[in-house]
Parts: structure tokens; C-alpha cells; sequence
């Protein structure tokens, strides 16, 4: 009966069919996809804006072209096949074989990602190949009724598939939202940088949220059954958790009040300094100048003395020492000090300018110190203490000022020893 079958007007003109419809489809995507990608792709490769990466994006998919345009016009032979046979099984294959093409492209051409190609390839291919041979149905009935779980908690097998599958795509999709919506909210010069990183994360808990919920729902777990689990978290924070739930309080709070934030230079009670470069959930990260990352928690920055060098960009003031001797006229040392020191580029006028003091009389010579603000800090790329320091030393070479340097006097009593 299948041999019979096999040579029936019906079949041959199906597999006639399915060729015909490669043929064409090959002949069309020929002729088309070289137009296509010309009239998607924008003139100008750096052209911004939405529409321009629309454009782009859909350029991408043209490797779908060739089985696309197969699996269409094989499902138009499918019906006129079937209005004069009666049987469209062979070219219903046909259509599903294209399809498998379709999504093969797109796992090894368009997939860039690492995390969706692994998964195009290890969870998307295997279905599609269930789904053309015509086995996919059984399969997942099969998976349904396999019951897996511990205690009284169960799944069929099918749920937990379908779980990890949805939240791996539910996550990755989080993540990239989180990124895409980060990158939007650190544009916004108009924000303070404490409101930027407070919507940061609360978009990022939002959009994270959402994704658990979203894959609850989709494993079929009843959402009340989650006030267990809350109560069980309830006390794990009352009796292990508190510090985590401290930092995490407290870092809202400090995204709240912007007393300290990404950008800023701190110093905290315990010794602890460097610029904030990332702020978490439950600590902040500072970087100082010798490269090194010092993770802080954000408890700290509630609980003892902070201080913020760089809060609302405003200046710091730095002060230098120096010496002369004491055959120097004193009172011309201001003013020349201060002349000197405000060429520096750096050195601010307001609020207030450079300031030259005396600070008194030392064992080896008179003690001077000058004051002056900048925006910014003495350390790191800037050398503001060492600048000044330079202008005050060719000032007072320049106007024959003596630098001293420490002597003793030796002074003996009886005469010099014999």
C-alpha cells in the first residue's frame, strides 16, 4: 500500500511541487534580497535614530529570505494539491523541512548573542526537528504526564522545561531592558546624579519583578502560594538577613538624599577613600588612585562620618608649606607668593583666592603656608600641591629670596677638645 502510494500522481506531483517551490523561491530571493538590503540599509553607516535602527535591524534578517519564501509558496502548492487529491501529506512535510531552514538560519546566521544563540541551539532546534518529523505532539504529552518534584511540590516535566526555557528568556530579556533603560536614564543631563541611579534601580527591580512574576504565571504556580514563601523570607531577614536588608535600605536612602553617589569623592570615617564608581544593591564600590577597588557597604555610609569631597561639584581647598630665611624682609612675601601661585590655570578666585599666611618662626627659618581652592582634587591626574610648590620656589629664586634648610650649632663650653 505505501509502495503504491509512493508512485500515486498524488505524491509525485507533491515532491513536483516542493521543487518547483525551492526553484522559485531560490530565483526570488536572488533577485530581491540584494534590492532589499540596499533599500534598508541607510546611506550613511553612523545615521542615528530609531528609524535608522529599525532599518539595520531588519537587514539582519535576510538569510530568512530563500526558506521563507519556500515555506509560502509550498503552502500555496498545499492547496491546490489537496482540492484535486485530497492529500497534502507530503508537501506538508515539505512546508515543516523549510520551516527547520528557517529557524537553522536564523540560529547560526542572525543570532549574535552568546546566551541566545546556546539557546537556539540546545532548546529552539530540537523542537522545530520534534515538530518536522511530526512527533512533537506525543513528546509533549509524554512530558506532560512525567511527574518530577520533592515532597509536596510537583511539576510535570513538560512545566519545568517550559520554566527554564521561559526564564532564561524572561532574565536575559530583563537584563537587556535593564541595560537599555540605564543607558537612557544616564543620558539625562537635566537629572541629578542621585535621581539617575535612584531610577536606574528602581527600574531595574521593576522590570526584575515583573520577569518573576511573569514566569510564575507561565509554570502555572498560584501566586498566593508565594505568602508562604514571603513569611519564610519575613523571618530569615529578621534573624540572618538584617545586614543585608540594612545596606540594601540604606543604599535607597542614600539614592534618595544624593549625599553621596556615583562620581563622588569620599572619604569615610574608617580610613576608606576613593571616587564612587558603581553603586549595588548593597554596597558601593570605590576606586582610588592606585587602581585598587574597595567594596563599602552601604551601611556605613548611614552610620559614621563621611566626608565628600566632590558633592554638587563644589570647590576644595588645599594648602602648601614653605619656609624662607630669616634675612628676608617678611612683609614682601604675600604678595609675591600670591601673585605667583594665582598664574596657576587651576586656581580658582572665588570663593576665595590665593591666600599666603604666616604661620611662624621655626628653628631653621620663617614658616609660611599659602591657601588656595581648585575644582577637583590633589591626587590622581592633578598635581595642584607639587604646581604650586614649583611657582613658589622660581618666585623666590626670582627675587633672591633663600630657601633655608636645616643646621645645628655645635657649642662647647671648656674649648675645643685637644
Amino acid at each position: 500500500m505505501a509502495k503504491g502510494w509512493l508512485f500515486s500522481p498524488a505524491a509525485w506531483s507533491q515532491f513536483a511541487l516542493l521543487v518547483v517551490a525551492y526553484v522559485l523561491a531560490r530565483y526570488l530571493a536572488g533577485k530581491l534580497t540584494p534590492k532589499v538590503s540596499v533599500f534598508l540599509t541607510p546611506k550613511d553607516e553612523g545615521a542615528k535614530g530609531i528609524v535608522n535602527e529599525v532599518r539595520r535591524f531588519a537587514v539582519l534578517f535576510l538569510p530568512l529570505g530563500l526558506p521563507l519564501l519556500a515555506y509560502v509558496l509550498t503552502g500555496l502548492g498545499e492547496g491546490v494539491t489537496r482540492s484535486i487529491f485530497g492529500s497534502g501529506a507530503v508537501i506538508a512535510f515539505g512546508k515543516r523541512v523549510f520551516l527547520l531552514l528557517a529557524v537553522r538560519a536564523l540560529v547560526h546566521s542572525i543570532l549574535k548573542d552568546p546566551f541566545l544563540k546556546l539557546l537556539g541551539k540546545y532548546a529552539l532546534m530540537p523542537i522545530v526537528v520534534l515538530y518536522t518529523l511530526g512527533v512533537l505532539d506525543p513528546v509533549m504529552v509524554k512530558l506532560s504526564t512525567t511527574i518530577v518534584g520533592a515532597g509536596n511540590i510537583q511539576f510535570s516535566l513538560l512545566s519545568v522545561i517550559r520554566g527554564l526555557i521561559a526564564g532564561s528568556i524572561l532574565f536575559w530579556l530583563g537584563r537587556w531592558s535593564t541595560g537599555q533603560s540605564r543607558s537612557y536614564i544616564v543620558a539625562q543631563d537635566s537629572m541629578r546624579p542621585a535621581t539617575r541611579e535612584l531610577a536606574s534601580k528602581a527600574a531595574e527591580v521593576a522590570i526584575f519583578g515583573l520577569s518573576f512574576l511573569l514566569l510564575m504565571n507561565i509554570m502555572g504556580i498560584n501566586l498566593s502560594t508565594l505568602a508562604v514563601l514571603g513569611g519564610a523570607i519575613g523571618v530569615g531577614i529578621g534573624f540572618g538577613l538584617q545586614r543585608i536588608a540594612s545596606n540594601f535600605i540604606s543604599g535607597v536612602i542614600l539614592l534618595i538624599e544624593g549625599q553621596a553617589t556615583v562620581g563622588d569623592y569620599v572619604e569615610l570615617d574608617g580610613g576608606e577613600k576613593g571616587k564612587i564608581v558603581k553603586m549595588t544593591a548593597r554596597a558601593a564600590i570605590l576606586e582610588t588612585f592606585d587602581g585598587r577597588w574597595i567594596v563599602v557597604p552601604n551601611e556605613d555610609f548611614i552610620t559614621t562620618r563621611v566626608v565628600n569631597f566632590s558633592d554638587s561639584g563644589s570647590a576644595n581647598r588645599f594648602e602648601v608649606a614653605f619656609s624662607v630665611s630669616y634675612d628676608t624682609d617678611i612683609n614682601k612675601v604675600p604678595a609675591l607668593i600670591e601673585a605667583a601661585v594665582s598664574t596657576h590655570p587651576d586656581i580658582l578666585d572665588l570663593p576665595y583666592p590665593a591666600d599666603c599666611e604666616l604661620r611662624g618662626f621655626g628653628d631653621s627659618g620663617i614658616d609660611f603656608g599659602v591657601e588656595f581652592w581648585v575644582n577637583g582634587l590633589d591626587d590622581g591626574d592633578n598635581k595642584y600641591s607639587s604646581d604650586v610648590l614649583f611657582l613658589i620656589w622660581n618666585a623666590l629664586k626670582d627675587n633672591n629670596i633663600e630657601i633655608p634648610y636645616p643646621h645645628q650649632v655645635v657649642e662647647f663650653k671648656n674649648g675645643l677638645p685637644r
